[in-house]
C-alpha cells in the first residue's frame, strides 16, 4: 500500500529505506495512472514487508520527474540502495507488477 510520508528530499527518502522502493510517477489528470491506483493498493498489501511503494505527483515535483527522465505516465522506477535498478511505463496488470516485485 502506498503510504503518505513527509521527507526532506527525494534522495533522503531513497537512502533511508532498507527496502527496495517502487516509485509511481503519476499525475492526477492521467487516466492510466488512476487505473493503477487500486492495483498498487492490492499489490502493496501483498508485498508490504518486501517493497516500499511511493507515489510522486509529477505536477507537484516536476524536477524529480525531470531528473529521472520521466516522459510518459505512469512511469515506475524501482530503486535499491538509492539507485534505479528497473523501470517500466504504462498501466500493467497486478500479476505482472507482482512478478516484477517478487524478483527483487
Amino acid at each position: 500500500m502506498a503510504v503518505k510520508k513527509q521527507f526532506g528530499s527525494f534522495a533522503e527518502l531513497l537512502q533511508s529505506s532498507s527496502l527496495p522502493i517502487l516509485v509511481d510517477f503519476y499525475a492526477p489528470w492521467c487516466g492510466p495512472c488512476q487505473l493503477m491506483a487500486p492495483i498498487l493498493e492490492k499489490v502493496g498489501a501483498q508485498v508490504r514487508d518486501k517493497v516500499q511503494i511511493v507515489k510522486i505527483n509529477t505536477d507537484q515535483y516536476p524536477e524529480i520527474a525531470s531528473q529521472y527522465h520521466v516522459r510518459a505516465l505512469p512511469t515506475f522506477i524501482i530503486f535499491r540502495d538509492g539507485k534505479p535498478i528497473d523501470r517500466f511505463e504504462g498501466a500493467i496488470p497486478a500479476e505482472q507488477l507482482l512478478d516484477k516485485l517478487k524478483r527483487l
